[in-house]
Parts: C-alpha cells; structure tokens; sequence
C-alpha cells in the first residue's frame, strides 16, 4: 500500500491531531460520520480514496480495506465483553480459535 493510500483510506480513523496535519476538516468527518450508517462511511471514504488516487495503481484493495475494518470491529468486541473470548466470538458470530487467530493477526492477543 503506498502513502496516498494510507493517506485517504485512514482520514476518518485518524485522531483530530493527524488529521489536522493532513488538512482535513475534523468537525466535517465527525458530523457527517455521526449521521450516516456504517455502510454510507465506508462508501464515501472509498469514493474519496479513488478520487484521490491521482493515477496511482492500486492492488489488493479488498483485503486493505477488511483490515481497516476488522481490526477495530474486534478491539471494540474484545473490550465490549472485558477480553472475553468465549462472549467475543458469540457476539461476531465466528468459531473461538477463529476469534483467536484474527486476534494474533492484528496484534491483539
């Protein structure tokens, strides 16, 4: 992934300080963010990646944008049931040792 990409894709997961280096209007992604559904973020934040490509190539797009999504799904599950892994793998709906592995894989275990 080059830095354009980090750069786009990551604006609305950044804190206000990064984004604020980035020139990107805080009070703007939080408000719209607050108002749309989880699907309409994710739609808008690839709609502004594209536009923002300015030629780049881009590859692997499918398995960066999982990464950006799962990782903080699981960190808010996990704290959301106290670590629990048994309650944690209920709620996400995924096999225990799957939980665990995916937990390994973003550093969260």
């Amino acid at each position: 992934m080059n830095t354009a990409e980090n750069t786009v894709l990551d604006t609305q997961f950044q804190t206000p300080e990064l984004q604020q280096n980035n020139n990107t209007s805080v009070s703007a992604i939080d408000s719209s963010a607050q108002n749309q559904s989880l699907r309409a973020c994710v739609e808008s934040t690839m709609e502004n990646y594209f536009r923002h490509l300015d030629g780049q190539a881009v590859s692997d797009i499918y398995n960066m944008v999982l990464a950006e999504i799962e990782a903080p799904l699981l960190e808010v599950v996990m704290k959301n049931t106290r670590q629990n892994q048994t309650k944690a793998s209920e709620i996400l709906g995924l096999n225990r040792g799957t939980l665990r592995k995916k937990l390994k894989q973003y550093g969260l275990l």
